[in-house]
């Protein structure tokens, strides 16, 4: 094979591995991934900045409005600006005996950023869950320094995991919530990682070959 073909092959099966980046990105969660019906927790919205030429400048999101949360207070994070806003239910809802007509429904964070090849984990503090549900979703919108905004708002329940999951905790009975998962990676995260180092160590493969080749070329040619 003549060494320019070898190059070109090697130089596009990278192309073609390094393409796989986006899919490969790591998600906006929500950490631990279970907490207590009717009771009080802390949930880490982590987000890491995916992109390698701007930085994660605005967080969003979204609070339950079908089962909304009556309590809501934030940890500050340095260099970052929080603000939680209240907004009218589609209809009253009950919550421990109090009928509500409002409650809060975004918490966003500004001010600060996040560098490409870094992450920022926000903690809030929320309660009561509800009783009358198994999962609760965070939609969140990440905008970046150059203007773009990513949406994290995809039901992830299906069989297949969306490009754009919303960060979720799943509600189990009193007594079942596992808090450690709070400091472990996530299932997503960890198949983000597998997928990417899979990814890179196929592209040294692939160069790898093209050298060995390239350099057998040169030595048949002296020969």
């Amino acid at each position: 094979m003549p060494v320019r073909r070898i190059t070109l092959v090697a130089g596009l099966a990278a192309v073609a591995v390094l393409g796989l980046g986006p899919s490969a990105s790591a998600h906006v969660t929500a950490n631990p991934r279970t907490a207590e019906k009717g009771g009080y927790t802390k949930i880490s919205f982590r987000v890491p900045n995916e992109r390698d030429d701007a930085s994660t400048v605005k967080l969003v999101v979204h609070l339950p409005q079908d089962h909304p949360i009556t309590s809501v207070s934030v940890r500050p994070v340095p260099g970052w600006t929080a603000k939680v806003e209240e907004a009218a239910l589609p209809k009253p809802v009950t919550v421990e005996g109090t009928q509500l007509t409002k409650a809060p429904a975004t918490i966003t964070w500004t001010g600060g950023k996040i560098d490409p090849g870094q992450f920022e984990e926000f903690d809030v503090s929320l309660g009561p869950l509800p009783a009358d549900t198994d999962r609760l979703l965070f939609p969140a919108e990440q905008t970046y320094s150059g203007g773009d905004v990513v949406k994290w708002d995809q039901n992830p329940g299906g069989a297949t995991e969306p490009e754009h999951p919303a960060p979720s905790v799943t509600l189990v009975a009193k007594g079942s919530a596992t808090p450690a998962a709070a400091a472990k990676p996530s299932d997503s995260d960890s198949d983000d990682t597998a997928r990417l180092l899979g990814g890179l160590g196929l592209v040294a493969g692939v160069l790898g070959v093209g050298t060995g080749v390239f350099a057998l070329t040169r030595s048949r040619s002296r020969a």
